[in-house]
């Protein structure tokens, strides 16, 4: 398949773009697009086809559910049974953003959108150009991430373009994203309600509108053989090629344990790579790649670097990795609960205790 790669310059040139993309996807063709997260991999979000096209493009497990994302707050209630009051005031604060609500779904949505559940998980994105697609489009677009699955999603074209050219028909250049992490998703059909993956809005502001809030149980600990109620809860996910290690503990005592380990390991071979912040990037000299994630505390910086970053170690033949832990200072609240929680599924819940503490 010829795959089609278009730079969106963000001026009224783009229009025609946009109205091909939607064009495309109307025709049960795939678009892979920017949002303010990450790359969307698009397509008819009520043609099961077009469904089962982008798990096939992926390789994704089809009870791995897909976002559903709208142009238009009303259009909630053209694929939902109902929207309850807390779906009304969520949006109220947080739409057009990223956060994506789970709800009991009408006849309209298929199945092979939702993996087989009766619920469906809807989003309103902010970027622009998505949301003018989407409308395009006809309104329901389904998207997971634009990368094969369970590799890193892509925060910018390139990444896209590597993974899904000549798999999709159409590629929207947006360039480099905006947050870098993907959507909240919060489970409005339990009470009460769940995160079930945390991102860039937070279990704190959440709770600021809904008073109560849970954490879904697996956020931070291995539950295999469940099937998943939403995206990115497989046990391994955002991986890169090489191994992936979290090292928790003081900075004095995960730098001694890093550059010990990455002594054993060039000696078999092994290219070594660390994730760490500006801080700490002196103290791990004996490391083939040193990757500075941001400033220690910079929250923002470190989310929209971590998939960026782990791409790198790919193109760099990088085949041991570790990690700083960057969710101990606020207790794994806030966007580092996000971070962590993908920087886990990275690792495959491979931690390494330092001590030091």
């Amino acid at each position: 398949m010829d795959t089609k790669v278009v730079l969106l310059r963000g001026d009224g040139e783009d229009d025609a773009a946009l109205r091909e993309a939607g064009e495309i996807l109307k025709a049960g063709g795939l678009v892979a697009f920017p949002t303010e997260t990450v790359y969307g991999l698009g397509g008819d979000a009520l043609n099961p086809d077009s469904s089962r096209k982008i798990y096939a493009a992926k390789g994704r497990p089809s009870d791995n559910p897909l976002i559903v994302h709208i142009c238009r707050q009303e259009d909630l209630y053209e694929i939902t049974r109902e929207v309850p009051e807390t779906a009304l005031r969520l949006a109220k604060r947080f739409w057009p953003g990223p956060l994506t609500m789970i709800l009991r779904k009408n006849d309209k949505v298929p199945v092979e959108t939702t993996g087989g559940l009766d619920t469906v998980a809807i989003r309103f994105p902010s970027d622009p150009a998505a949301r003018k697609m989407i409308e395009y489009a006809g309104g329901f677009v389904a998207a997971p991430s634009a990368n094969l699955s369970g590799r890193p999603s892509p925060t910018d074209c390139k990444y896209v373009i590597e993974d899904m050219r000549g798999r999709i028909d159409m590629i929207l250049d947006g360039g480099a994203v905006g947050i870098g992490l993907e959507s909240t998703i919060i489970d409005l059909t339990v009470e009460p309600p769940q995160i079930l993956r945390p991102g860039y809005v937070t279990g704190e502001m959440l709770q600021d509108i809904l008073e109560q809030v849970e954490d879904d149980p697996t956020l931070f600990s291995v539950k295999a053989g469940v099937a998943p109620r939403a995206p990115g809860m497989k046990y391994r996910h955002y991986a890169p090629k090489g191994e992936l290690v979290i090292a928790r503990g003081a900075g004095s005592a995960v730098a001694d344990y890093v550059n010990a380990r990455t002594k054993e390991l060039q000696a078999h071979g092994e290219k070594v790579g660390v994730i760490c912040v500006a801080q700490t990037a002196e103290y791990y000299g004996g490391c083939d790649v040193v990757k500075i994630i941001g400033d220690r505390g910079d929250e923002e910086a470190i989310a929209r670097h971590l998939y960026r970053i782990l791409r790198e170690f790919d193109d760099e033949n990088v085949t041991k990795i570790f990690s700083e832990d960057f969710g101990l200072e606020n207790g794994e609240k806030g966007l580092g609960q996000a971070i962590m929680n993908r920087l886990l599924k990275a690792a495959g819940h491979q931690v390494v205790d330092c001590g030091g503490l």
